[in-house]
């Protein structure tokens, strides 16, 4: 042989394991030292020789295996409308759908995933006997998981519980907002969103002549007076919700509804003549930009001064009695944020209808 010289070997039916490769010696040159035959009989296998000198022949300065070169360090994943940053691949679920994991990734801290799961929103409730003003539906229960492998700025509410991948199929649900409602009608309960072991629980509804319900955020109280529904359940930490706001349970005409609970703070009880604010959501970047998420629902009273207003992250504004408008409706929450719906005081019109939530899972891909 001459010095220098190179022959690279490939199993490339991948049946070295039952069909041996010999590589020959070829009468005086070694392999390795060595003047036997050498043999390769592992599936898939690559090595390449190089020839030194006549003591040592060919000596092997690489093997690996085929299937290595195809191994990504990265998951691959379909399902959802897919977005990437410089660094990181994102699937945004509004709605029912499977994420579908192909292949996992070979380094295995980048198969720790970071995601958000909002539930539906409750909506708001709607006027009932007496001038009681109407409450604001909850928001859907939030909750949010950073990987420490994809950088962004997360919500408050970080740490809901560490996910790795595993190849296969993920069920997603995306829970509805709750209907609006017409006169003389309690809110309607949102509905739970999953991903994985995770689940969100739906807003909580607005009570009319009732208290508000409980779930993710608890709906407002009605105004002559009664409790807001309680947020955070069922219980998890960190708290996918907080409390709705109480009816104001002041003298009439105006009984001013609760607002519904946000993600992060609790619905504003209802006063007189105003129904109370919603709750705020939480705030994450995990889309690449900051957005909020899972604001409460405003309450509503028998007045034509200001309603109480949605809280930020979806939550619809409320609308209180003005006789000159008769037909205005509640404001609905947002689609895909799991805003509650805002309570309506009109003789006329309906609720707000909760926003429906949102599944968002982003990880690692260089």
């Amino acid at each position: 042989g001459t010095a220098g010289a190179v022959v690279a070997v490939a199993d490339y039916a991948n049946t070295a394991d039952t069909n041996n490769i010999i590589l020959k010696q070829n009468g005086s040159e070694k392999i390795e030292g060595s003047t036997d035959d050498f043999t390769v009989n592992v599936e898939g296998a690559s090595i390449t020789l190089v020839y030194v000198d006549s003591t040592k022949g060919w000596i092997i300065t690489d093997t690996g295996q085929s299937k290595d070169a195809f191994e990504s360090p990265f998951p691959c994943a379909t399902g959802g409308t897919i977005t990437n940053t410089p660094t990181c691949r994102i699937h945004t679920f509004t709605g029912p759908g499977t994420f579908t994991v192909n292949s996992i990734g070979r380094c295995s801290s980048n198969n720790l995933v970071s995601y958000i799961v909002v539930a539906g929103g409750g909506s708001g409730s709607a006027r009932n006997n007496n001038n009681n003003g109407a409450a604001g539906g909850g928001a859907g229960g939030f909750r949010e998981d950073k990987s420490p492998v994809t950088p962004y700025t997360a919500s408050p509410l970080d740490g809901a519980g560490a996910i790795t991948l595993a190849a296969g199929n993920y069920p997603i649900v995306v829970g509805g907002g709750g209907a609006a409602v017409s006169p003389q009608n309690s809110g309607n309960k949102g509905s739970d969103s999953t991903f994985s072991t995770i689940t969100s629980a739906g807003g909580g509804l607005a009570g009319g002549e009732a208290p508000g319900g409980s779930g993710g955020s608890g709906g407002g109280g009605s105004g002559t007076p009664h409790p807001g529904g309680a947020g955070n359940t069922p219980p998890v930490s960190p708290a996918q919700g907080t409390a709705g706001g109480d009816g104001s349970g002041s003298a009439g005409p105006s009984y001013g509804g609760g607002g519904g609970g946000g993600a992060t703070v609790a619905g504003t009880s209802g006063s007189n003549p105003q129904g109370g604010p919603g709750g705020t959501g939480a705030t994450t970047s995990i889309t690449g930009s900051p957005v909020a998420y899972a604001g409460g629902g405003g309450g509503s009273a028998y007045s034509t001064g200001p309603a109480g207003s949605g809280g930020t992250g979806g939550g619809g504004a409320g609308n209180n009695g003005n006789p000159s408008n008769p037909g205005t409706n509640g404001g609905a929450g947002t689609a895909n944020t799991g805003g509650g719906g805002g309570g309506n005081n009109q003789p006329a019109g309906t609720s707000g209808a909760g926003g429906s939530g949102v599944v968002i899972i982003r990880y690692k891909i260089a």
